[in-house]
């Protein structure tokens, strides 16, 4: 009897330590949440874009005759004035054709003051009707021939004096020399175009940012708009600009369409130089004093939809008094319609993929901006004392940074707490709330 009592109370201590075991597991197997709260403040929704750092007015300066450099006035950096004298070409065989000209045209000189005094002494006999009228003819002939000679030769020497001069390359406007092509002794040929010899920006004070924006947010874009932009050599130091043209000229690159637009900045510490990169951003959109959430929360969905307390329908398909997801597009971030709670969350984008459009495989890239939200989207709140049951909340997205969304709810107030995401990824759980989620997405900002 004993002895059965003995194996008795064995076995109970066995199970009450296992059941021990399997409890704390399951308890330490109960997900941990990140979460995050909605605070107040101003989203603004801007257009980016990638563009280049130029001057204002930028000249190429060249040769209009072939020959070798002689001689360099000039260097890059150097500030130079209108019709300063920058390079010399040989000026010998230049000057070996202008003497040949003017000997040319001393020749048809003489040529004809020869054929002025026979036309005079024709002119005599034929008053004395000893010289025929053809004779006479002849002798005007000769003479008219001699003085075409005689323009010809002088326009021969005047192109020869013109091409002389041009061994002599002078500035066209006041400004720095920003590149150079050739060095003393190098030969230029200028026998189709002009080859350039210096490139010469005008005023290094006043620049521009020529970008390329594409056709789905140069609508929002308008000319006035201020803009900001940042370079790589002061990535700490945001810079100014307005733009100042939007340019009629599409231009198409692997199906995407995109437009040149300008924006005139400001140098005058001339801490920008020619040919920067500058990461433009074009606040197209702002909400004052709105409801923000990040945008992890509006991606984040549960991988278990034990989790999901479930509430009335009525309430989980509200979206507040700004519209519902029937009547609205869904919003960067936001399951799509008929989606359940497990289902894998999409990312927000700053520029949303489209065939061939910047931030799609492929695409260009430099070319692109947030898109207004406009639609709806789904939080998800803690239930109280439900040992991590979550709530899903339906709210009215409007515009997004990229980073926040604002948002209309009458759910949801300042200071409440959503989730942004697993504290821990579980071990074969679909990744949520910031992780590359399946279709397309990508890690957050």
């Amino acid at each position: 009897m004993k002895k059965r009592v003995l194996i008795i109370g064995i076995v109970v201590a066995v199970a009450a330590l296992v059941g021990a075991f399997f409890y704390t597991r399951r308890g330490s197997a109960e997900p941990k949440f990140r979460k995050g709260k909605i605070d107040k403040g101003d989203v603004v929704a801007t257009v980016t874009a990638t563009g280049t750092l130029s001057a204002v007015t930028t000249v190429k300066v060249g040769s209009q005759v072939s020959g070798i450099i002689a001689k360099l006035y000039v260097d890059f950096n150097a500030t130079v004035k209108k019709g300063q004298l920058l390079t010399e070409l040989d000026p010998t065989p230049f000057q070996q054709t202008v003497d040949q000209r003017r000997a040319d045209l001393e020749k048809a000189k003489v040529e004809l003051r020869n054929a002025e005094i026979s036309l005079t002494r024709s002119k005599n006999l034929a008053k004395q009707q000893l010289l025929a009228q053809s004779d006479l003819d002849g002798a005007q002939t000769a003479r008219d021939s001699a003085a075409a000679a005689v323009a010809q030769s002088q326009a021969a020497l005047k192109q020869a004096e013109t091409n002389l001069s041009y061994t002599r390359i002078t500035s066209p406007i006041d400004g720095v020399v920003v590149d150079r092509q050739y060095d003393v002794g190098q030969t230029v040929a200028a026998s189709f175009q002009a080859p350039v010899i210096f490139t010469i920006a005008q005023d290094l004070t006043k620049m521009q940012v020529l970008t390329n924006i594409d056709e789905a947010d140069v609508g929002r874009v308008k000319v006035g708009q201020e803009a900001s932009f940042s370079v790589d050599a002061f990535s700490d130091q945001p810079f100014k600009g307005a733009v100042s043209q939007i340019r009629l000229s599409p231009q198409t690159v692997q199906n995407v369409v995109t437009y040149p637009v300008v924006l005139d900045v400001a140098n005058l510490d001339l801490k920008l130089k020619p040919g920067m990169t500058a990461n433009v951003q074009v606040p197209v959109d702002v909400r004052k004093d709105a409801l923000r959430v990040a945008n992890s929360a509006l991606r984040f969905r549960p991988d278990n939809s034990d989790l999901v307390a479930e509430v009335r329908k009525d309430k989980s398909t509200d979206a507040g008094k700004g519209g519902t997801a029937s009547s609205a597009p869904p919003a960067p971030g936001s399951a799509a319609p008929g989606t359940g709670a497990g289902a894998p969350a999409t990312s927000v984008r700053t520029s949303p993929p489209r065939s061939g459009a910047p931030g799609a495989t492929g695409g260009r890239p430099g070319a692109g901006g947030a898109r207004p939200s406009g639609g709806t989207g789904t939080l998800y709140v803690e239930v109280p004392n439900t040992g991590g049951k979550l709530k899903p909340v339906t709210v009215r997205t409007l515009i997004t940074d990229g980073n926040l969304t604002a948002i209309r709810t009458d759910e949801l107030k300042e200071g409440d707490e959503v989730i942004v995401g697993l504290a821990t990824a579980r071990a074969g759980a679909p990744s949520s709330g910031g992780q590359a989620a399946p279709g397309g997405g990508r890690r957050p900002f």
